[in-house]
């Protein structure tokens, strides 16, 4: 005979909740160049990335290669790590490509010339200004200044600088 209390138990079974696993809405940073020939998105969920995560760095490079690359005294860039080279993608056109050294491609549009991205294994980083709102990343600090031009200041202390890289 079962005591009182294990019949009440048994009467008052949990059910279990069926998980319903959400889809996950795409969530995408484009930009494209200036002339509208090359387009790219990243896509911040592909390979699980968690896109409440920022980015890796959002900077200004002052480096010699940026300036010559870019005509501008300083590039703001914005990178991420995209270790299976899947996240990032070219959504119309394709890009040239130049190796400005010997671990990094500098991607750019054949017919306008903007800079639009540089790579090495494993890291994309895209250029600020081809972003379809560059308003929404805010760089973090400032890198290369031992290169920085003598009559370019930005007054946004205090943001780091540093010599060289960090």
């Amino acid at each position: 005979m079962a005591k009182k209390g294990a019949a009440k138990k048994a009467g008052k079974k949990k059910v279990a909740k069926k998980k319903v696993a959400k889809k996950k809405a795409a969530k995408k940073i484009e930009g494209g160049c200036l002339c509208g020939a090359v387009r790219y998105a990243y896509d911040c969920y592909a390979y699980n990335y968690d896109c409440q995560q920022e980015p890796i760095e959002i900077l200004y490079c002052h480096c010699r290669m940026c300036q010559r690359a870019s005509g501008a005294p300083v590039v703001a860039w914005m990178g991420f790590e995209d270790p299976k080279a899947k996240a990032f993608s070219y959504t119309r056109g394709a890009p040239r490509i130049f190796r400005s050294s010997p671990d990094v491609r500098r991607e750019f549009c054949g017919d306008c010339g903007s800079q639009l991205v540089w790579r090495t294994d494993g890291y994309v980083g895209i250029s600020v200004g081809t972003l379809d709102d560059p308003g929404q990343v805010i760089p973090r600090c400032h890198i290369w200044t031992e290169s920085q031009l003598a009559w370019f200041e930005v007054e946004d202390l205090p943001l780091p600088r540093y010599k060289q890289d960090y």
